[in-house]
């Protein structure tokens, strides 16, 4: 492909439409964390019932998740990236106005899950939609600002919590959803997809995926390498005010937790994102980010005695864990055209979906050794950063990498 048919500027419509598709995602997405509590609890549910709950309904979602990153990536590398992001948006908006009319717990659930499997689709796509629609030297700038807006929505959810009743705050990301998918209508399919649309045959295989040692190793590898994030998020903030009462801290909130961590993430996004383009790496980033975010995790746990500290780790966790931009984009650039948002839509809704399995890996933890929630959360944090800094070896270096090739 020639480089004068790509955007040399981060921007235009591509990044603008993955851009404010992902800030919904991740409004919506950490929406559940901040009202779980406040939600339940209207419903009738109070103390280890209402944590234990809590956990389901997040299990569902992250399930849902799951089973939508497979389903969009495939439905993008056979049909297109921009109809993938059309089904998406449509999905995780109507659920998400449903949710505000939820009144019992089972409803809840299937709704959460709905949500999951349309949620599933924005990150995988839009970053892929990125990539293959910049220049080589340039695309780094905008998936930076991809990932940026994220974080902003993710914030913006934290907000949202201090001043917004929580059935007004899902009817509000539903409709602001919909308003987006009007905004869609006018993206553009990538080059290089239509290239191959009639030169490749086989698209979106997970048996293409697997017919590979090496690439189902880097395949594999990649999504350890951002479970952490999900780990941090998913577990540690998201359990802070169980763990604060557990060492006698008071004082914490979780909106406040969870919005210094997301601001970490944005600086972190945005500071990783530059440095990969500044030093023409993103396997030094990445490595150097995740050497900081398990020494931010380390703080958090040996400092659980002062409300000060907790709200101090929590930004330093989510600083580090802002390698997330130079994360998805690596992931993305990993892999040819008709594989490459089946494995980023997959690699991304995995990471995210794994807290479906830590949850019970923490609480067996708990169960088997006798310890409490800190112990077994402190010990799911050590298998979890331990696989992905070893991880971090099985990827390639993809700096500067031509996109338009095919895996065979």
């Amino acid at each position: 492909m020639e480089q004068g048919k790509l955007h040399t500027s981060p921007f235009n419509l591509a990044v603008l439409v993955a851009g404010l598709g992902f800030f919904i995602d991740a409004f919506d997405l950490f929406l559940f964390n901040v009202y779980r509590v406040p939600s339940l609890q209207e419903l009738g549910f109070s103390g280890t019932e209402l944590t234990h709950k809590g956990e389901m309904l997040l299990s569902f979602q992250m399930a849902g998740m799951m089973l939508g990153g497979i389903i969009s990536g495939i439905l993008a590398d056979k049909k297109g990236r921009a109809i993938a992001l059309y089904g998406s948006i449509a999905l995780y908006s109507f659920a998400n106005i449903a949710n505000a009319f939820v009144y019992d717990i089972n409803t809840y659930a299937v709704i959460r899950f709905l949500a999951g499997l349309g949620l599933a689709g924005e990150l995988g796509a839009g970053v892929t939609l990125v990539a293959e629609s910049m220049s080589i030297e340039r695309r780094g700038y905008g998936t930076i600002l991809v990932a940026t807006l994220g974080a902003l929505g993710a914030v913006s959810a934290g907000l949202a919590g201090d001043f917004m009743p929580w059935r007004y705050a899902f009817f509000a990301a539903g409709i602001v959803g919909l308003l987006i998918l009007v905004l869609r209508m006018k993206s553009m399919e990538t080059s290089f997809f239509k290239e191959d649309k009639n030169r490749v045959s086989t698209k979106g295989s997970f048996r293409l995926l697997f017919a590979n040692k090496k690439r189902a190793f880097k395949y594999l590898a990649c999504i350890m390498i951002g479970i952490p994030i999900w780990y941090s998020v998913g577990i540690l903030i998201t359990l802070s005010p169980e763990l604060a009462k557990e060492n006698h801290l008071s004082g914490i909130k979780l909106s406040a937790c969870f919005i210094l961590f997301q601001v970490g993430i944005a600086s972190g996004d945005l500071s990783s994102g530059i440095l990969s383009q500044v030093f023409k790496s993103r396997k030094k980033i990445l490595t150097a980010f995740m050497l900081f975010a398990s020494a931010a995790t380390c703080f958090h746990f040996f400092n659980l005695t002062h409300a000060g500290n907790l709200i101090l780790s929590s930004f330093l966790m989510g600083f580090g864990c802002g390698y997330l931009s130079v994360f998805v984009t690596s992931t993305s650039e990993q892999f040819g055209t008709n594989l490459r948002v089946t494995i980023t839509a997959t690699v991304t809704n995995f990471m995210r979906g794994a807290v479906v399995l830590l949850i019970p890996l923490h609480q067996f933890i708990e169960s088997f050794f006798n310890t409490n929630l800190t112990q077994g959360v402190a010990i799911t944090g050590i298998i979890v950063w331990s696989l992905a800094l070893l991880s971090i070896v099985l990827i390639h270096e993809t700096f500067g990498k031509n996109l338009n090739f095919i895996e065979e």
